[in-house]
């Protein structure tokens, strides 16, 4: 049985409610802030691990009210420090703050160890699958209940006093039980009266008395209790395609970033959702749908056609994910070198036949080691889809050169935006 515990304390001294929850909001967006600075120095095994984090302190203080203004003459015992016009500092000041070597005191971060769920949940907190509609009503899941009416069985903290009340009135008056008016009026009467007048109202008191002792004020067929039932809702089906060139044009360093990439996604997909299909698919000049292992560790080398792996998403969406129920995603991981000829195919894949189905597509173009991403010059395949994108094609597009990009990469893809606001490109 659940338990849950309402702290029905009256706010200390100097502090009130919205103060509070400002403070608590405050301090959950700086333990945010140090997951994902903390994770751009980790590999994506470390992420899953947890770790020890710290966040400033200077700002840390609770809120509260005080006093200002006016004057106050004060007594202070043991001073031999300050004499009177003396300014003194604000309470606090300097709080958190690093001092020079041998200059004064200074205080250290606060520091502590969130366990390997708090950090992942930290850091896929903001994040979500863009447009994720609820396309198909027929499977449910059962999760959360409602309010189904009353039963006459239950737990006593699930009494309905209302109902309960209602009944064992209607009981009583359907039974006729005396009222405690009436019983009153008749002692007030028998009082007053006399033999033998006074004989028959006190047989008549008891009559009523024990007419009430039969018929209780609450009978145990008169309680009532509120029923819950368990509530199901309509599941939200997604598939990720997760499309990643593996040709020999792709470094030991690029096949890195983009499995980082793709691990991170997986981690992301497995925490925050429960019906989402992952469809690896590698490809060279051909393309393969392949499982996790062979996708993350498995080695593979030859020519570039981007379109073989577009070619093989359209065939899979076609016989398994039918758009009607499915919300589709997908994210292609390549260096940007494609055959010449194959652009147009590319361009017409996506057009026709990609595009339109998709929720999202996200293309991330990954460079060379000791280069910045701002510093990679544009590549034919980069080219393409910039120029289907100047043309509306909803495409998402970022480059990475060195693993500390990935992480706030992948934060700027899926980051929550409203209902209104588009992914940016």
């Amino acid at each position: 049985m659940a338990i849950h515990i309402i702290d029905r304390r009256l706010n200390p001294g100097s502090k009130s409610l919205e103060n509070r929850q400002r403070f608590l909001r405050r301090a959950k967006a700086l333990v945010q802030g140090a997951v994902k600075k903390s994770s751009q120095d980790r590999d994506i095994k470390d992420v899953l691990e947890g770790g020890e984090i710290s966040i400033p302190l200077d700002g840390m203080d609770e809120p509260r009210f005080r006093r200002e203004g006016g004057t106050r003459d004060m007594v202070l015992p043991g001073n031999k420090k300050f004499v009177e016009g003396d300014v003194l500092p604000r309470s606090g000041e300097g709080r958190g703050r690093k001092s020079a070597p041998g200059e004064g005191d200074s205080e250290d971060a606060f520091r502590f160890v969130l366990s390997r769920d708090e950090f992942v949940d930290l850091f896929l907190d903001d994040l979500e699958l863009p447009d994720l509609a609820k396309r198909r009503l027929a499977q449910t899941e059962t999760e959360g209940i409602e309010r189904a009416g009353y039963a006459t069985s239950g737990s006593p903290a699930n009494i309905s006093i209302s109902r309960t009340v209602r009944l064992a009135l209607a009981r009583r008056v359907a039974l006729r039980r005396p009222r405690p008016e009436t019983i009153a009026e008749l002692e007030a009467e028998i009082a007053e009266s006399e033999e033998p007048r006074r004989s028959e109202l006190i047989a008549e008191l008891e009559a009523l008395k024990a007419k009430a002792n039969r018929i209780p004020f609450i009978d145990p067929i008169d309680i009532r209790y509120r029923r819950f039932e368990t509530k199901p809702k309509p599941v939200a089906q997604a598939v990720m395609f997760c499309l990643m060139d593996v040709s020999g044009s792709m470094s030991e360093h690029m096949k890195d970033l983009a499995k980082r990439f793709y691990m991170l996604l997986y981690v992301f997909l497995k925490k925050r959702y429960r019906h989402v299909e992952i469809v690896f698919i590698r490809h060279t000049d051909r393309a393969e749908e392949v499982d996790e292992d062979t996708f993350f560790h498995g080695p593979a080398s030859g020519g570039t056609l981007v379109s073989s792996a577009l070619e093989a998403m359209h065939e899979i969406v076609r016989e398994r994910f039918r758009p009607a129920d499915w919300n589709i995603y997908a994210a292609q991981a390549s260096d940007g070198d494609n055959s010449t000829s194959d652009g147009e195919v590319v361009a017409r894949l996506l057009t026709d036949k990609i595009l339109p189905v998709c929720q999202f597509f996200a293309y991330l173009e990954v460079g060379d080691a000791g280069g910045h991403s701002f510093e990679m010059p544009d590549s034919s395949l980069w080219s393409l889809y910039e120029r289907l994108r100047g043309d509306g094609a909803p495409l998402s597009m970022r480059k990475v050169s060195d693993r500390s990009e990935i992480f706030p990469v992948f934060h700027d893809l899926f980051q929550r935006r409203g209902k209104s606001e588009k992914a940016a490109p």
